[in-house]
């Protein structure tokens, strides 16, 4: 199909889907009756809490995750790839205020803030990730927010509040989520509005101090057809660190305010739409950056004369029209979704008490996606087919004030692209027991750009205008095919095995400092998959999930960082390697008597480079030394696991928690002379609750432990490094009123 036809397809998809509440109103389906009354709000599977009770009193709840766009929510121990899914009682439970606060609770996964720029993601799962905050760089583990891919990692580890549930799904998902979706997926649902009045209030103090309010009303504006929402959220962070070189007691500050309405159109039984918009503001100081050369490697201080500035403005709004139909008793669901988000940072990357290098960004990104989609049911086959297309425009610009103050470079480009798709899935029930997984996806991409290298006079940073030297257009294409079996020889067991291929789309470097190298094309990376699991439920007493896995990764794209002291640091990113992951996941969860509840988790990842193409460690030629890197940001094991324990007291209820989740070391660059710490991440809730209210007082990393989400050698001093620091201990108290 021509690009532009598929476009045409996809817009005019959207349009009639907005239109189709009108027109259904007037008539009904074909081979449908038209009910008394259309059903409650709560009734679709998207405002399905992730937590269903279980039939059986005192016993696991089933977990039910959205992730295979089936149009209805389905329970996690019969989807055929690994997932951990938490509900919003969960995320309460563990004072989660942005995804990154769970990054030490699920096996072989990194969901992590870089830190050069507050909010900026580099995800990874199973030892695949980016490493990077330059923005052209696409993820290889997508971030979704109800339905709608992120196009950038700006802006993505920002506080969360009002949400229906959280899916994490480890592998590639090339298949239903497409846009270089190879290292997995992050899936973020928000609440939807509900037809019953709903009332959620929350205000919490913890260490910094940290004020955070939130606030979310939901109910019918017009019964069983209309119903709205508003959900406002507010946190203010007076700062957890010091900043040693003005005694600066509150450095880390930082302020948020987000403003989420949404409506929800029920017109009849078969039509629902889904109107949401999301404004979000953050203001504050820059990344908090300790220096290895200064100060030792377990330690939280900070000396830096440029405290920075972070501020992250977002608007987002999407439009869903799920339609039910008689066509294989099927839905026909589309999702177009606009965001536009604006960064500004100001970071001290030398991390010392002079001026070296510091550093100067602003992105502004503009995106439109639209997905149209039909799952149904023909007899014994299960069928998922749809269309989709992202487009989004990136303009990004850099300033580095270097020596002392006397020297500035500056450069930065835009990038415009579009990628387009076409899917589909088919589930065949060959009986009661086995079922084949069949389906693929086309995907096509195109880029374009224009890059100023970063050097002086590249770019007048102030003035917003740039001297472009370097102009390009690229289009890449690919197939992914996905194979796999389901054996359930009972109710309670399911054996599963896949083949899949992953497709990442090559690009280009919108930081170009070295002018010797050009700033791309760099070529498309591919990957082959395996992944075989066992899911297995006792009862309602135990659950155990395991997986193993094994890639191959083929042009693997890296971003290969050289410290320079004329330039801070330089960066070229290609293809560098073809490369082997493989390893294994597991999960269990066991309630042995009624209110307690034990969970366990464990995570091996290894990793091989099997061919180099590119100079890794800098030595100006490839041998044993480069076979010999550990591949980066790759956790060899994770392990852990929570005691939860529910005792009703008097007329309400005790509810007690305590986790402690470990990480391995991991190496943040390609040259291996940067280290992510091990660390074992111990936290704990205690709360009492009665009828509407619910009183928690709680800790996370109450070890104390030193983590960061980079490590960047620096060439001023001996054993310099820029490593943007995660807060340590924090402990808490928080008030919920719930209607």
């Amino acid at each position: 199909m021509h690009v532009s036809g598929l476009k045409t397809i996809l817009l005019l998809g959207s349009a009639a889907l907005i239109c189709l509440p009108q027109a259904v109103a007037a008539q009904t389906v074909p081979g449908t009756t038209t009910p008394a009354s259309p059903p409650a709000a709560a009734d679709t599977p998207e405002q399905q809490s992730s937590e269903i009770p279980a039939n059986e009193p005192g016993g696991l709840a089933d977990i039910v995750v959205t992730a295979t766009k089936r149009g209805q929510a389905q329970n996690v121990q019969d989807v055929p790839f690994a997932v951990t899914a938490f509900g919003s009682d969960q995320l309460d439970d563990q004072h989660v205020r942005s995804i990154a606060g769970l990054s030490y609770d699920i096996p072989n996964v990194q969901l992590t803030e870089l830190g050069t720029s507050p909010g900026y993601a580099n995800f990874s799962i199973r030892g695949l990730g980016i490493n990077s905050s330059i923005p052209s760089i696409d993820p290889t583990v997508g971030t979704f927010i109800d339905g709608i891919y992120l196009g950038i990692g700006g802006g993505v580890v920002l506080d969360t509040f009002d949400l229906a549930g959280v899916e994490v799904l480890r592998g590639p998902q090339g298949l239903l989520f497409g846009r270089n979706v190879t290292g997995g997926a992050v899936v973020i649902r928000s609440t939807v509005p509900s037809n019953e009045l709903h009332v959620d209030f929350k205000a919490a103090l913890s260490t910094g101090l940290e004020k955070n309010i939130s606030g979310v009303i939901s109910g019918p504006l017009v019964k069983d057809r209309l119903q709205a929402k508003l959900a406002v959220y507010y946190d203010k962070d007076n700062g957890w660190f010091t900043n040693l070189y003005n005694n600066n007691h509150n450095f880390g500050k930082g302020e948020t305010i987000i403003i989420r309405p949404a409506l929800r159109f029920t017109p009849t039984e078969t039509v629902e739409v889904i109107a949401r918009f999301e404004h979000g503001h953050q203001f504050g100081d820059g990344a908090r950056p300790t220096n290895f050369g200064l100060f030792g490697r377990d330690t939280f201080k900070i000396s830096v004369n440029e405290e920075g500035l972070s501020r992250n403005n977002w608007n987002m709004a999407s439009l869903e029209t799920n339609f039910d139909v008689g066509f294989g008793d099927g839905k026909i669901t589309n999702i177009a979704g606009y965001r536009n988000f604006q960064g500004d940072l100001i970071t001290d990357i030398d991390s010392q008490p002079v001026t070296n290098y510091h550093f100067y960004t602003r992105t502004e990104q503009n995106q439109f996606s639209n997905e149209l989609r039909y799952a149904g049911t023909f007899g014994a086959i299960d069928v998922t087919t749809g269309l989709y297309y992202f487009g989004q425009e990136i303009n990004y610009l850099e300033k580095r004030l270097l020596a002392g103050g006397t020297l500035t470079i500056a450069g930065g480009g835009v990038q415009n692209q579009h990628s387009y798709g076409a899917f589909a899935s088919f589930d065949v029930h060959v009986n009661g027991q086995i079922t084949l997984n069949i389906g693929g996806r086309y995907s096509m991409e195109d880029k374009k750009v224009r890059i100023a290298n970063i050097v002086a006079g590249g770019c007048d940073f102030d003035a917003r205008t740039c001297n472009y030297t370097f102009f390009s257009k690229k289009d890449w294409n690919g197939f992914t095919p996905r194979l796999g079996v389901q054996y359930k020889p009972t109710g309670n067991t399911q054996l599963y095995a896949f083949w899949a291929k992953g497709f990442r789309s090559g690009g280009y470097n919108l930081r170009s400092i070295n002018t010797a190298v050009p700033p791309g094309p760099f070529d498309q990376e591919t990957q082959n998959s395996f992944e075989i699991g066992l899911k297995q439920e006792f009862g309602r007493i135990a659950r155990i999930n395991l997986a193993g896995f094994y890639n191959k990764i083929d042009n693997v794209q890296r971003e290969i960082v050289t410290p320079v002291a004329g330039v801070g640091a330089l960066q070229v990113v290609a293809n560098a390697a073809n490369v082997t992951i493989k390893g294994v996941d597991a999960e269990v969860v066991f309630m042995p008597v009624r209110g307690l509840t034990i969970t366990g988790q464990l995570g091996y990842t290894d990793g091989n480079y099997d061919k180099i193409f590119a100079d890794l460690n800098n030595d100006q030629v490839i041998n044993a030394k480069d076979y010999a890197l550990v591949l980066p940001r790759l956790s060899k094991w994770t392990y852990g696991g929570s005691i939860a324990y529910s005792l009703p007291v008097g007329t309400g209820t005790v509810d007690a928690r305590a986790g402690a989740n470990y990480r391995s070391l991991a190496y943040y660059n390609e040259l291996n002379n940067g280290i992510l710490p091990a660390a074992t991440m111990v936290d704990g809730n205690l709360s009492y609750s009665k009828g509407r209210y619910k009183f928690s007082v709680f800790g996370t990393n109450l070890l104390n432990k030193v983590t960061y989400g980079i490590s960047g050698p620096l060439p001023f001093i001996p054993g310099g490094t820029f490593s943007a620091l995660n807060k340590g201990r924090v402990v808490g108290a928080e008030f919920q009123y719930k209607f």
